[in-house]
């Protein structure tokens, strides 16, 4: 029998987050760790009328493989197939499932770059399609041993808490987030109004400038779990600096004590207690990869502790994030890059002030919306 949080999960993963419509055509991005879910995922995807065109189901020995032996010919080698595939697919589903949660810690930094940089024109027409509304997705988990025991959890309690963050373990999810969603509407209403915004506190010391910038509702149709909200700074404005208090995850590998300087805008300093030389080899991506593409608010108080995952991290009720490298079109954000790196502070104890005014404080809103 199939555990009911599942088949809510698949549930909501079709028919809210990517919300399939008949005829449409999807591909399934998977691992062979999340079967059951991509079962019940297919099964739903079909009864609403659309197509599963791939089911791409992976495993990390087989990408570690791919780096390990490939030249820079092949790292640097985009399918013509591949790109036609982003181009014209209505929707993908990407189930977050990994065996292993660092394959690619042996692996040069200079491959990752190489690759990245190969696949800039992929994710371009990835991003540019889905801020026009043609492209659907995304990246929803599913509970492994792995996932697990990088979070300090058994498997039946990291089972639990992936559930509970995705609302999966209430009767009915899709009406939950869709309560969420109405809630973080009216906080994305008043940011859309804000000018400047300013971070104070035990380590941090932010400003930096969002007018004309849009902020978007992270209400589980992109990640799942969902639970925050996002824009993008302009790319000159951000000035100071700031320490994240959890290690930034990077393709599985993890750089701790992270701290940041900022001038007009690009990261001027860069230092690390663990992992620096591949913090600036990443900085060193390309031009965007010094500047912020994205600044967020962490809602999900669902999710109340950190876990080496970014799709839950950046979620967490009290948090907010940057992320160094490409931002999201459809916040009016231009940077580019080959990188979209998050990295998340908690505001516990910190203060947030727009235009001027107290509007957050110690991990959440303090303003009437």
């Amino acid at each position: 029998m199939v555990d009911p949080r599942i088949s809510n999960l698949a549930r909501l993963i079709v028919n809210y987050c990517v919300h399939l419509g008949k005829g449409e055509e999807v591909v399934i991005n998977a691992t062979t760790e999340s079967i059951p879910l991509v079962r019940e995922i297919v099964r739903h995807v079909v009864e609403a009328g659309a197509y599963p065109v791939f089911v791409n189901i992976g495993d990390e020995s087989i990408t570690e493989a791919f780096y390990k032996y490939a030249s820079p010919d092949v790292l640097s080698h985009v399918s013509i197939l591949e790109k036609e595939v982003v181009s014209r697919i209505h929707a993908q589903i990407s189930i977050l499932a990994p065996s292993h949660t660092k394959p690619l810690v042996g692996v040069d930094p200079e491959k990752l770059k190489i690759r990245s940089q190969a696949r800039r024109e992929l994710s371009k027409i990835f991003l540019e399609r889905s801020a026009r509304g043609e492209l659907k997705w995304v990246i929803a988990p599913y509970p492994t041993r792995a996932l697990a025991q990088e979070a300090g959890m058994s498997i039946s309690e990291y089972e639990d808490f992936v559930y509970h963050a995705t609302y999966a373990d209430t009767p009915d999810p899709v009406s939950e987030w869709s309560r969420i969603g109405e809630r973080q509407s009216k906080i994305v209403g008043f940011l859309n109004k804000a000018k400047e915004i300013k971070y104070t506190g035990p380590g941090i010391d932010l400003y930096l400038r969002v007018d004309g910038r849009t902020w978007v509702n992270d209400d589980g149709h992109y990640n799942m779990p969902g639970g925050e909200v996002f824009s993008a700074p302009l790319e000159d404005s951000v000035e100071g600096y700031v320490e994240f208090d959890y290690p930034a995850v990077w393709r599985g590998v993890e750089v701790e004590g992270v701290r940041l300087v900022f001038r007009r805008g690009e990261v001027v300093e860069a230092s690390a207690r663990r992992g620096e030389q591949f913090l600036r080899k990443m900085l060193e991506t390309d031009e965007g990869a010094r500047r912020v593409g994205e600044i967020a608010f962490g809602l999900n108080y669902n999710i109340t502790r950190f876990t080496k995952e970014i799709l839950f991290d950046e979620k967490i009720g009290g948090t907010i994030h940057l992320a160094l490298g490409s931002a999201y079109p459809e916040t009016g954000g231009r940077n580019v890059s080959a990188i979209h790196w998050d990295m998340i502070k908690d505001m516990r104890g910190s203060k947030i002030y727009v235009d001027g005014d107290l509007v957050y404080e110690n991990g959440r809103f303090v303003i009437e919306l």
